[in-house]
């Protein structure tokens, strides 16, 4: 598959050879040639020849066009590295990204791909190619599970749609890696194909969210929703020194979860200095410990302290929460030991929910 580097042309030319229409799904024609696009929960409105608050989804004649058939970020990683710590351990997932985000955070470690029709200085390139490449690509790799990552999904559905639907006449899992600024039209679009929704909930409070170019009321909806469908959903925050890391805040988002469902996996991660967030110290393993046992005080079963590997304890496996036994062992993104029996602690029979073969 050839490269074609955003260098070469402008970037807005490059994308253009990459479109298609938007599912009529996500789409709502007005007056004027105008439309509204429910492919985020910013729902813009979209005047003739303008684009979405995306930068990917633009308007020509009254037709929403959105990108197709083409990758900016394609890697075989880990299942755990997504992270989905109840999803086939142990197993990989063929993960691909697009350009562009429907945020701007500061502190993204992916801004290459996520930034880059925002950012000169995220200079990206893309590779041409098609669904059932990727697919083929996912069977030569191993990787039971076909992932959407590295840029914002949801903004570019359509195309994630005509690869999962590949994906599963194969017989493979999918998944989303989303920050879940969704619409309940999305999600009712992606409820037959995709199986695995990550969310990254990067705080509890607006004015946190109002920085990063959302709104934390619409994520908290998507994430009731997602359980409520029946997606299987687990939940990554990045713990971020001084922005979104007090107890109050730790405590009132932990709480929010676990009247969800206390099964709703959790995890916290370590900040590191990316990007334009440059100020705030590095998080240490004491930080994540501190918020994992507030997760756990305030009811959730499944808390995990990630990316810092063998420095926090035993918040990296997943225990039995009837008999107390560490069903999975891990360290980092390897598996030490799985313990369990058809999808049940292997000492006291208590079902450990997730997706275990």
């Amino acid at each position: 598959m050839p490269r074609l580097s955003v260098q070469d042309l402008p970037l807005a030319q490059t994308l253009a050879g990459y479109t298609g229409q938007a599912a009529p799904e996500l789409v709502q024609p007005q007056p004027g040639n105008e439309v509204v696009c429910y492919a985020c929960g910013h729902r813009c409105l979209i005047r003739d020849g303008r684009v979405g608050i995306c930068k990917v989804r633009f308007n020509e004649g009254g037709t929403l066009k959105v990108p197709t058939g083409y990758v900016g970020a394609l890697q075989c990683d880990p299942i755990e590295k997504k992270p989905f710590f109840h999803v086939l351990p142990g197993s990989n997932a063929l993960s691909f990204g697009m350009l562009g985000c429907d945020y701007h955070c500061s502190y993204c470690q992916n801004w290459v791909t996520s930034q880059a029709i925002r950012d000169p200085e995220a200079v990206s390139s893309i590779i041409p190619t098609t669904a059932a490449q990727l697919v083929a690509l996912a069977f030569e790799q191993g990787a039971p599970v076909i992932a959407s990552t590295y840029n914002e999904p949801l903004i570019t559905s359509e195309w994630a749609v005509e690869v999962f639907q590949e994906a599963k006449r194969r017989g493979l899992r999918t998944a989303y890696i989303s920050n879940g600024n969704g619409t309940p039209e999305v999600l009712a679009y992606l409820k037959p194909w995709v199986d695995f929704y990550k969310v990254d909930l990067k705080g509890f409070s607006q004015e946190e969210y109002r920085k990063l170019g959302g709104q934390l009321a619409g994520v908290l909806e998507t994430i009731k929703h997602l359980v409520q469908m029946g997606f299987w959903t687990e939940i990554v925050t990045l713990i971020i020194p001084g922005f979104n890391d007090s107890e109050q805040e730790l405590k009132a988002m932990t709480e929010f979860l676990a009247s969800i469902s206390p099964d709703l996996p959790w995890h916290v991660t370590a900040f590191h200095k990316d990007y334009k967030m440059l100020e705030p110290d590095n998080t240490t393993a004491r930080s994540l410990i501190r918020a994992a046992e507030i997760g756990q005080r305030s009811g959730l079963r499944y808390v995990y302290a990630g990316n810092l590997p063998g420095l926090v304890g035993p918040h990296e496996h997943t225990f039995c929460p009837s008999c107390g036994t560490a069903v999975v062992r891990r360290r980092g993104y390897r598996i030490l030991e799985v313990a369990l029996k058809h999808g049940a602690c292997a000492s006291c029979g208590t079902a450990i929910p997730g997706f275990w073969t």
